[in-house]
């Protein structure tokens, strides 16, 4: 980019002034404050990823001292072909699904109410985002004896009887607290949607003559398309990492109906001391997150570009 100067008509151009670039000491200076956080990331993140690649190619026992050696990628073939590994993905599959897909229906359903103007509802909704703020482990506790307890529990409490819900339901019970906890984050997610859908949109659909339904269906829904997606995605790179719910309300049982890839890690390296097998499937769960991340990061991406028009 150039930039030339004139005093008149006739007058001759002067010089042209051409902006100048920052030379390298100056880039550097700009990125120097940022270089501790970058090595801590480094320190935190990578160097213990690179030493479980380095443990997932050994054979390694800590039930057998000086046993350790290089089995090259033999550890992967366990973990793909262990019959427990693949019940255990399996079961994160379907835990990670069904608490997905309940916690967004729920969100898309609260999100509809709280988008309505009614008395209290600053309450209402700090309420229902309170769940998503509660730690992990204290919610399973709380479950676990506050709510599934057969002989003070509060659902046996209101429906009468003493079912043992962790015993004879338990991918139920644990989904059932994964929901309630991960619903206030799908339902702020959509209502951030729903709050920037355009007025003149649907005051256009009540003009010709649709419907609540027709709206929501033809108009509303598709909108929210993308923050659905979004928030599905998100819940899954969490949720298929879940182990506080699964180790403290059913340990995996009974008979390893609620086992996923998570706990069966911790299995594997605190039961078994099997640390090569336990860190070939860390990085199995690593790269399966990654590729869902990145499906997240290009819905991302998408909305961000569809909403930087506006």
């Amino acid at each position: 980019m150039t930039t030339t100067i004139t005093t008149g008509a006739d007058a001759t151009p002067r010089r042209t002034v051409r902006p100048t670039r920052p030379d390298r000491k100056q880039r550097w200076a700009r990125r120097a404050p940022l270089l501790p956080a970058l090595l801590f990331a480094i320190v935190v993140t990578q160097l213990p990823f690179l030493f479980t690649l380095y443990l997932s190619t050994q054979s390694w026992n800590a039930l057998r001292p000086g046993s350790r050696e290089f089995i090259g990628l033999a550890n992967y073939a366990t973990v793909l072909s262990d019959d427990r590994l693949r019940a255990a993905l399996v079961n994160t599959v379907v835990l990670t699904a069904s608490s997905v897909l309940v916690s967004v229906l729920l969100g898309l359903g609260l999100a509809l109410l709280l988008d309505r103007r009614f008395p209290g509802r600053g309450i209402v909704r700090t309420l229902l985002i309170t769940p998503f703020l509660v730690m992990p482990m204290a919610a399973a506790l709380l479950w676990k004896h506050a709510i599934y307890n057969p002989s003070y529990g509060l659902i046996n409490g209101i429906f009468g009887g003493n079912t043992d819900w962790v015993s004879q339901y338990p991918m139920v019970s644990v989904v059932a607290a994964l929901v309630w906890q991960w619903t206030p984050f799908m339902m702020l997610i959509i209502l951030a949607g729903l709050q920037g859908q355009s007025l003149e949109t649907l005051e256009a659909a009540r003009v010709d003559g649709a419907g609540p339904w027709q709206t929501f269906t033809r108009v509303t829904l598709p909108y929210l398309r993308p923050y659905l997606e979004l928030g599905a995605l998100l819940g899954s790179i969490y949720l298929v990492q879940t182990f506080d719910a699964v180790f403290t309300i059913t340990q995996g049982g009974p008979g390893r109906a609620t086992t996923n890839l998570p706990y069966e890690i911790y299995l594997t390296t605190f039961r078994k001391f099997e640390y090569g097998e336990a860190a070939a499937a860390g990085v199995v769960v690593v790269i399966g997150t990654i590729l869902v991340a990145t499906f997240a990061l290009r819905l991302i991406s998408s909305l961000f570009r569809m909403e930087d028009p506006r």
